[in-house]
């Protein structure tokens, strides 16, 4: 899915359409584990809008963090400039996340597989070409682990959404529903796999990813022939509200901000 899509008058590319429903989903949210890029675009744009209270903290101890543009990274100043209090990294972790204080988990990836497992750590670049290395865990094997539920943003392609990860960095659903509290996790787990074509849940029998709503002008067989293994759908399969005016106006402001500054 390319281009500009139209709705009322309002244009807005497939990226802001991901982006805005990824904020949403943070409206009921008080406090949001922040991972950087696309979940850190949506859990920003969720402060200017849905959800103005939310308490944003990232890995590198800054809590309630309210950046005037986007970060570059968990070690931007912009963060600890903003935020309203620095605590030391195992805090974070072992008071904040550990001790389930933290209501979401916002995390991105590079492979999806069916029950919402990560990598972010390697992929496989085919025969006689070396290993593809990606950024790494990080803290999202805990995030997982430890918030109440995780979200999950990634641009939805086959090479993203794949029958067999080349590296399981973090777990998801395991592989059936039961596995995560064999493992003694006491979050949810991933709740919701929100893309620039729809949004994916897990079905709570079985725990697999299905297809629950479609972005606008996007068809199910669209959905389907850019994920890798055969995508269930729910039924009935809803369908996302477009972005509103003030929607688009706080995202682009957010971005212009930071080229701004550069």
């Amino acid at each position: 899915m390319t281009g500009h899509i139209a709705s009322q008058e309002q244009e807005f590319t497939p990226d802001e359409l991901m982006e805005v429903n990824a904020a949403r989903a943070l409206a009921r949210a008080r406090t949001c584990f922040v991972g950087i890029g696309l979940p850190s675009t949506a859990a920003n744009l969720a402060r200017r809008t849905v959800n103005p209270r939310l308490v944003l903290i990232y890995e590198s101890g800054t809590i309630g963090s309210k950046p005037t543009r986007l970060p570059l990274s968990i070690g931007d100043g912009e963060l600890a400039d903003t935020a309203d209090a620095v605590v030391p990294v195992p805090e974070v972790f072992n008071y904040w996340l550990q001790g389930g204080r933290i209501d979401v988990g916002f995390l991105g990836a590079a492979q999806v597989d069916r029950f919402a497992n990560v990598n972010t750590t390697v992929v496989d670049r085919g025969p006689g070409k070396p290993e593809g290395r990606l950024p790494g865990a990080g803290g999202a094997p805990e995030i997982a682990a430890n918030c109440g539920e995780v979200l999950l943003v990634l641009r939805h392609s086959t090479r993203g959404f794949v029958e067999r990860l080349d590296f399981v960095t973090t777990l998801g659903h395991g592989y059936g529903p039961h596995d995560r509290t064999k493992l003694g996790m006491p979050g949810r787990g991933p709740v919701a796999v929100i893309t620039d074509l729809g949004i994916l849940r897990p079905d709570p029998a079985t725990s697999e990813l299905t297809l629950a709503e479609l972005h606008p002008g996007v068809t199910a067989e669209q959905v389907r022939a850019a994920t890798g293994w055969e995508l269930r759908t729910a039924e009935p399969v809803g369908t996302t509200a477009p972005p509103t005016a003030e929607e688009l106006r706080e995202l682009r402001a957010l971005k212009a901000a930071g080229r701004d500054e550069a």
